[in-house]
């Protein structure tokens, strides 16, 4: 295994505060099949594999989380709450938390379309992640492992909560509960090529700015800055006002 290769594997390991036994096995998990085909002498293993059965550990332990979690709810409630936590959406969500975009292995033309920002590429690399744990720690740890990060979202035993997956349309929805003018969005900044542009969005209430944010498109960018505009009024004074309350976790 080449220096850089295993510098970075023993990064985001520190960063997870989660040591393998065996380091290839996380190594496989980062690898994306772009980065396999192009590095043939390094033999690597692509993460495609563990994907599959980091899939069905997720789906079980997630099932488990919230059967415990929630023991009054309904099957159909359940599979919602379950249906959500495993969707691409939220499973690339995770993979942005801990980081896991900035160690992955991905081949030139991958790396320069974006791919770390791909939420297929995120999601399956967490999934292959959790398979890589089960095999290495066994399936107490990736349970331990996985518990922790759902905690971030799901916590209340009584009351379980609703899942943000448009952060706009949660803010709207949420000015709207309090009688206020809807938010605007205006583009601060736009930069960099055209194969590879970001743009700068900042989410105003009336003229009063609340978040700003970047992405690589319009929409993401508008999306980002609603989520910190969220978090930052749910945090502080208009929790109250708006009357109900989210667990939201900021990405950067």
């Amino acid at each position: 295994m080449p220096s850089y290769a295993r510098d970075k594997l023993k990064n985001f390991q520190k960063k997870l505060g989660l040591y393998f036994f065996d380091p290839t096995l996380l190594r496989q998990a980062l690898t994306h099949s772009s980065y396999a085909y192009e590095h043939p002498d390094e033999s690597p293993r692509d993460n495609e594999v563990l994907e599959f059965l980091g899939d069905s550990v997720l789906g079980l332990i997630v099932a488990d989380y919230f059967y415990h979690l929630y023991p009054e709810s309904s099957e159909g409630d359940l599979s919602k709450y379950k249906s959500l936590a495993v969707s691409t959406e939220f499973l690339a969500h995770l993979a942005r938390k801990i980081g896991l975009n900035n160690f992955l292995f991905l081949g030139k033309g991958e790396e320069k379309s974006g791919g770390r920002r791909k939420k297929t590429i995120l999601a399956g690399a967490f999934e292959a992640l959790v398979g890589a744990i089960y095999l290495d720690r066994g399936f107490e740890e990736a349970r331990a492992f996985l518990f922790r990060l759902l905690r971030l979202f799901f916590k209340e035993r009584t009351s379980p909560p609703q899942l943000i997956n448009n952060y706009k349309s949660a803010l709207q929805e949420y000015f709207q509960k309090a009688n206020l003018p809807p938010p605007r969005y205006r583009t601060v900044k736009e930069s960099g090529p055209n194969h590879e542009k970001s743009f700068l969005v900042e989410v105003c209430l009336d003229n009063i700015p609340l978040a700003r944010a970047s992405g690589s498109s319009k929409k993401e960018a508008e999306q980002k800055a609603a989520e910190k505009a969220l978090q930052g009024l749910l945090g502080k004074k208009m929790r109250h006002l708006l009357g109900k309350s989210f667990i939201l976790e900021n990405e950067d």
